[in-house]
């Protein structure tokens, strides 16, 4: 079994899910600390950024309302 295959059948618990996210937060605040360019550039970027993040996550979530039963 190769580490791919393993990788599509790990799940998650929420407090994995949410140790990820803290963790996410505190490498991107240590970025913006460090990189001052970053925090430099014009406030649509980051809605640029955000929305294109969001995309799938957004899919995803509407697939799985319309799958779902009521």
């Amino acid at each position: 079994m190769t580490i791919i295959n393993k990788l599509s059948e790990f799940k998650a618990d929420w407090i994995d899910v949410a140790l990820l996210k803290v963790a996410v937060f505190a490498a991107t605040l240590l970025v913006a600390k460090y990189w001052v360019l970053l925090l430099s550039l014009d406030w649509y970027w980051y809605v640029v950024v955000w929305i294109i993040a969001a995309v799938k996550p957004f899919k995803t979530f509407i697939r799985w309302m319309i799958k779902s039963p009521v």
